[in-house]
């Protein structure tokens, strides 16, 4: 059973779910940090205190992480189907990864912002500094340690989703674990993909952490 083809499978179903996880991550950074920023901001203690938007917001992020994600999945197919043109394989899973990414790291980002102590926010406001000022050279630079570690969570938690976008035909190793080692009972196809995917997590979050401390070191 462990010919070519086998293998062949193993390392397209790896490279599948590194393409889905890291899509997915840049994408919901790309929607997620924004959104972190305008929570943290608009909070009744930040810079920029605005109750409306927060809590529009803050209802959009809680409804969001609330629903379960193999059901998230299938209510946003008709997006999915919009955006990609089919609602099943590695790009179309994206799609739901990235909504399901997005309110969850903009909750990371918040708390990583609002980390930062207050007084070097108020230093830099009595200095006339911007909103955009204080956002980037000192919520986001003093936060960077913090942030670089969410974006290693982050990573660990989309993987494991993309591998139960593999119940609807999601692609990647997840896929295969199902119809391999779940529907023909080959469990030690199973256990191959479940030992690859939990090298796959050690070894990205290995590397954000090494990456976060290096930049910690820089920053001390």
């Amino acid at each position: 059973m462990w010919d070519s083809e086998m293998i062949t499978m193993l390392v397209d179903g790896t490279v599948d779910t590194l393409y889905m996880t890291l899509m997915s991550t840049l994408f919901g950074y790309i929607l997620g940090l924004p959104m972190g920023i305008l929570l943290t901001v608009t909070d009744k203690e930040g810079i920029r205190p605005n109750a409306f938007l927060y809590k529009i917001l803050d209802f959009i992020a809680n409804l969001v992480r609330s629903i379960p994600f193999l059901i998230l999945l299938i209510l946003v197919i008709p997006v999915t189907k919009a955006i990609v043109g089919k609602s099943y394989g590695p790009s179309a899973t994206v799609v739901p990864l990235v909504i399901a990414a997005a309110p969850f790291i903009a909750r990371m980002v918040e708390s990583s912002l609002k980390e930062v102590d207050h007084g070097v926010i108020e230093a830099a406001l009595s200095m006339g500094a911007g909103t955009g000022s204080i956002i980037w050279k000192v919520l986001l630079a003093e936060a960077r340690t913090s942030l670089l570690v969410g974006v290693t969570i982050a990573i660990g938690t989309i993987l494991g989703y993309s591998a139960m976008a593999g119940v609807v035909g999601g692609g990647g190793l997840g896929d295969i674990a199902i119809r391999y080692g779940y529907y023909r009972y080959q469990t030690d196809v199973m256990i191959v993909t479940i030992v690859i995917l939990v090298a796959l997590v050690q070894l990205l979050q290995g590397l954000g952490m090494m990456l976060s401390k290096r930049m910690d070191k820089r920053r001390a």
